[in-house]
């Protein structure tokens, strides 16, 4: 199985991007992980919230192959605690889809197309973290979810 992880926009801080890039290549010995950028709107000053759903919503549903699975980090989705994720994860791979999809969507989430087309919504708090955080917070639970599955000790360290 592939995880993928899309997301709206660039990471401009060197330090997160840092620290993300070192969690995906810790990711290489357990499972084929990728995380794409799409690229942020522009003039995004003249378009209404919807809108700006709508436009990020098509980028989104472009980068998708018919039998992805979806799943949308979003403030409304199901909380996982470490180890019910890691449980989640290896549901999915032995389901033996081929690829999972997370997304983490624009400044005002998603389309109504992308909800329609999701098989899933996971939130990580109901805490708010900026766009850029997030990322790095999906990949490292990513990471510490084969770690358990593995029952390596950086869980408990």
């Amino acid at each position: 199985m592939t995880i993928r992880l899309l997301a709206i926009g660039k990471t401009d801080s060197q330090s997160l991007q840092e620290l993300i890039s070192e969690y995906e290549n810790r990711l290489k010995h357990y499972v084929k992980f990728e995380l794409e950028i799409v690229p942020d709107l522009k003039n995004t000053k003249n378009l209404s919230e919807t809108e700006q759903k709508v436009l990020e919503g098509q980028l989104i549903l472009k980068k998708l192959n018919t039998s992805d699975v979806l799943i949308l980090l979003d403030e409304n989705g199901k909380q996982h605690s470490s180890i019910d994720f890691a449980n989640y994860l290896q549901k999915k791979m032995n389901s033996g889809i081929k690829q999972l999809v997370f997304v983490i969507g624009g400044p005002y989430g998603f389309s109504d197309e992308v909800y329609q087309r999701a098989q899933g919504k996971i939130s990580l708090s109901k805490m708010t973290f900026s766009h850029q955080m997030v990322r790095l917070f999906v990949v490292e639970q990513v990471y510490r979810a084969f770690t358990i599955l593995r029952n390596e000790p950086y869980h408990h360290r």
